[in-house]
Formats: C-alpha cells, sequence, structure tokens
C-alpha cells in the first residue's frame, strides 16, 4: 500500500504524543515510533519517584501503542546529548546569574535536530510531536502559529526551531482541542492513556527542587557564593543571602528572610553576589533588549519595526509592543508595563496567532532609564 511517506514520531508515553501517532498511522503515512532517553533519574539525587517521559512505564506505553498498531518503536539513548545541551545550559544560566528555559533548549537542540539525524539514518522524509501548535508554509517560509486551543497552546516554546526542521515536520494536534484528544484516545480503546496523570515539573528536576540540583551538581557552588547581600532599589544592604544563583526574578516565597512588606526579588547582580529586592511595582518594565534570534515568519524585521503581541513567559498572555531590529537584535518597547521580566527567558514576538520568532531575553529597561538607549551600556 502506498503511504503519504515515512515519519518519525517522538512518542513520550503521553497521550498527546500517543494519538499524534495514531493519527498519522490512520491518514496514511508509514509511522515509526521513537521514544528518547533523555534523563538518567537515579543520577539526579533528587527524591521523588521516577515519572515523565523517560521511565521504564512511559516507555512501555509509547510501545504498547506501537505494537498494537503494528508499527515499529525504538528507544534512542541521548542521555549524553540531553546533558550537553540542556543540562549543562541550565546550571550555566542560573550560575550567569539568568533565568534558564529547558523547554525551549530541548525542543531546538533534542526533539528537533537529534530526531532529525535519527529520521535521517531511518529513511524518514518527515519527524512529528505532539505539541499543540500549527504549521503551515506561506511565502516561502515555515511558520509556526498558536493551537486552537488556547488553554494548551505551545507555540511560545517552538520558536528555536529553525526553518530547515520546519520544511520536515508535522503537528497533527494543532487544530483539535484536549478535550477531544481525550475523545479520541477512548474511542480507540486507549483508556489507560486517558486516565494517566500528566507532568509540569522540569522533566530533569521531577521533585521541582532546582535549588537542590544544581547544588547537586555543582557541589562547590553552595560555598562559593553563599553569604551575599539582599539589597534595597536604592543599594542599601538589608540582609544576607544564600547566593545569587538560588533566585529568579519576580520570586517573593523561599527568601529566608523577612523585610516586612511583600518583597520581590526585582534584579540579580551576579558580579557583586547581589540580589536586590523590592516592591510589586520595582518590577515593572518597559522594554527590553532580546538577542540570539530565530525568525520564522519573515526573514528578517521590515525597516521601521513592527507592532507584535510579545510573550516574555510560557503563561504569559501577552502585550502590545513594537520590535525594531538592528545589531543581531531586537529592541522592544511595550505600550503597557510588564512586570517580572527575567533575562535568560525566552520573548516570544506573534502577529495575530503566527510566532514572527523569537529570541532569549538579555535586558529589561524601564523608559526614560540609561538602559533604553542600546548605544548606553554592552549587551
Amino acid at each position: 500500500m502506498k503511504t503519504k511517506g515515512r515519519v518519525l514520531v517522538a512518542m513520550s508515553g503521553g497521550i498527546d504524543s500517543s494519538v499524534a501517532a495514531v493519527l498519522l498511522h490512520e491518514q496514511g503515512y508509514e509511522v515509526i515510533g521513537m521514544t528518547m532517553k533523555t534523563w538518567d533519574y537515579a543520577s539526579s539525587g533528587g527524591t521523588k519517584k521516577e515519572t515523565g517521559c523517560c521511565s521504564l512505564d512511559s516507555i512501555n506505553d509509547a510501545r504498547h501503542i506501537a505494537v498494537s498498531l503494528g508499527f515499529p518503536h525504538y528507544i534512542l539513548d541521548i542521555r549524553e546529548e540531553f546533558g550537553d545541551s540542556v543540562i549543562d545550559y541550565f546550571t550555566n544560566e542560573y550560575v550567569e546569574g539568568r533565568t534558564p528555559n529547558p523547554c525551549v533548549m530541548c525542543n531546538t537542540h533534542i526533539k528537533w535536530d537529534a530526531l532529525l539525524r535519527r529520521a535521517d539514518q531511518l529513511g524518514c522524509d518527515y519527524i512529528a510531536t505532539g505539541h499543540y501548535a500549527q504549521i503551515r508554509q506561506e511565502n516561502n517560509r515555515y511558520i509556526i502559529s498558536k493551537g486552537v486551543d488556547a488553554l494548551k497552546d505551545q507555540s511560545y516554546v517552538l520558536w528555536g526551531v529553525s526553518q530547515e526542521s520546519l520544511a520536515r515536520t508535522i503537528l497533527p494536534l494543532g487544530h483539535l482541542t484536549k478535550q477531544r484528544i481525550r475523545e479520541m484516545a477512548t474511542e480507540r480503546g486507549f483508556v489507560d492513556l486517558v486516565n494517566k496523570s500528566e507532568s509540569y515539573e522540569i522533566c530533569f528536576v521531577p521533585d521541582n527542587d532546582y535549588r537542590g540540583f544544581l547544588k547537586r551538581r555543582l557541589p562547590e557552588l553552595e560555598e562559593a557564593v553563599h553569604g551575599g547581600n539582599f539589597v534595597d532599589q536604592a543599594g542599601k544592604i538589608i540582609g544576607k543571602h544564600e547566593g545569587y544563583p538560588f533566585y529568579t526574578i519576580g520570586q517573593r516565597k523561599g527568601l529566608g528572610k523577612a523585610f516586612g512588606f511583600p518583597a520581590f526579588v526585582t534584579e540579580i547582580r551576579k558580579e557583586t553576589n547581589e540580589v536586590v529586592i523590592g516592591h510589586l511595582e520595582d518590577l515593572n518594565r518597559t522594554g527590553m533588549y532580546v538577542g540570539q534570534l530565530n525568525l520564522q515568519k519573515y526573514a528578517e524585521i521590515p525597516e521601521g519595526g513592527l507592532e507584535t503581541i510579545t510573550k516574555v513567559r510560557y503563561k504569559d498572555p501577552g502585550t502590545e509592543a513594537k520590535i525594531e531590529q538592528f545589531q543581531g537584535k531586537i529592541k522592544v518597547e511595550f505600550h503597557d508595563e510588564v512586570s517580572g521580566i527575567a533575562p535568560g527567558q525566552a520573548a516570544v514576538f506573534y502577529e495575530g496567532d503566527d510566532v514572527i520568532g523569537g529570541g532569549w531575553i538579555l535586558k529589561s529597561f524601564q523608559k526614560g532609564s540609561v538602559f533604553e538607549n542600546i548605544q548606553s551600556f554592552d549587551l
């Protein structure tokens, strides 16, 4: 029987990637399933039971789907690649005083690059994942757009995927809601998938304790940074902290000290090992600079800039902003103040539902500050 082509499907063992594989099989593709072993939980030192996409149960669940439908399934050990691309990045970003986004790094360097290499080895035309996003070709560009289920949309984490990778990518779930996915799994007899709990933690920090992970990963770090100063907005010392890598912009809980008012981390200063404390309104910013860009909808931002909806975190609804590109970076000027912009996080620019592109947040600024002019400091 002639097929639509051979497709390598990333199967985590969860309902989304499983239904993606089932749908492609039913649509006439020659499906090959692949479950990626990215992390060895035993080596993380965490306290939580192994769950998620790397567990033996998840691998077996993915294999069960493949066997029941008669297509091959492989297990791919990419722990070394994952460690180099994601784990090292995660720890290094905290050491640099930034807040990492490992899901974007995983999508860009693992779920796509590594998967495409294996797809070539297996003679696959395409790769596919269970992400809730859509992809189309227009004006010789491949464009990611939001999934129809606004609560599950994952377009934010896909801004880093290259045009070459998108050209071979299928996203079968983007036009479906989570509820419909559950119904489709039930209709096909995969009831266990519907009842399976979903994990929302960082996959290699299953106990959700990133501080503990950093301390185990970098045993010398805690002693090296312990005893830095909490300072207020004017630079006055108001206490001691455990070390700048153990705090994030916008953090309120877990500061280890009472300041007499609802206190938030507003800035991390690696060079002086200072953590700046302020009120909620001190987190507000009117702009930011973004680097390491990857553009999808356009090859470059038009001269004069673009009006966009810009998101600064995954669950951020987005804020209207003008973006301008120069010197390989983008300057973002928000039309309303945005709270809690964290260097190291991803900024993603939208035009309607389409992803224009994205990059890593370098620095935020408040209108009228010295940082509003990119010429006044070194990014």
